[in-house]
């Protein structure tokens, strides 16, 4: 139990680290666009491999289905719901994301955080190891989220201990969801698991394709494609060999 909010802790200490380094240290935007980009490629990879392919394996393409189409389907109500908020720019380092207001671009990153914190505590249940792909694949996508959107709050006026104490926040908040992941999915059944996991899937696809895809091409350019191939192929490695 206290393994996976372990685990859940060091993918979401992804946010704070990239937090640290964006207040600390002059970053370029084109290389916070190639990170982001290599993580959408490994974060899809993991979505695929880890959450749909294990989903079909365990509990059978209708609850797949069923779970991957509601899970893009609240992710888009919801990212749709913050955007209006002011939360559409919030992987956005610029004045756009400054627009946004620092409240919306929390809120957005812990609807990101929540649905893969929940699958890393879960992939404890049936492995009785964490999955390493998903760990990776969640550690190297919320670095950039945590350069970029760090940025965007101090654009927006404010203060660095106000910031350090929202991405605390989320390092709980992501903790937490992976020890509730764990702790309230055990004993669960194949099809329910399944659903879950496709349910998580289709919000990380989602969430890759509104939000992280579009940042990483307006920072890094036409090489976005290439870096994304990259780290889809680390992710089909790392799957293979763990």
């Amino acid at each position: 139990m206290w393994s996976a909010a372990m685990w859940g802790g060091i993918s979401g200490s992804a946010v704070l680290l990239g937090a640290l380094v964006s207040m600390f240290l002059p970053i370029k935007t084109k290389i916070i666009g190639y990170i982001m980009a290599f993580g959408t490629g490994v974060l899809m990879g993991a979505a695929s491999y880890e959450l749909l392919g294990d989903a079909v394996h365990d509990g059978g393409i209708k609850p797949t289905i069923i779970g991957f189409i509601a899970g893009a389907a609240v992710f888009t109500l919801f990212d749709y719901l913050v955007s209006k908020k002011g939360a559409s720019q919030r992987k956005r380092s610029g004045q756009k994301a400054a627009a946004g207001g620092g409240i919306a671009i929390f809120i957005g990153t812990v609807m990101d955080a929540i649905p893969e914190s929940i699958m890393i505590g879960s992939s404890l249940l049936e492995k009785a190891s964490v999955s390493f792909l998903l760990v990776v694949a969640i550690f190297i996508s919320n670095i950039p989220e945590g350069l970029s959107s760090t940025a965007g709050m101090k654009n927006s006026g404010y203060s660095k201990t106000k910031i350090m104490l929202l991405w605390i926040a989320v390092l709980a908040i992501s903790t937490f969801a992976s020890w509730g992941g764990y702790f309230f999915l055990d004993h669960a059944s194949g099809s329910i698991m399944s659903g879950i996991g496709a349910f998580a899937g289709g919000g990380i696809i989602a969430m890759i394709a509104s939000t992280m895809m579009p940042e990483a091409y307006e920072d890094s350019g036409p090489l976005t494609g290439l870096i994304a191939a990259l780290g889809l192929l680390a992710s089909l490695l790392l799957d293979h060999y763990s």
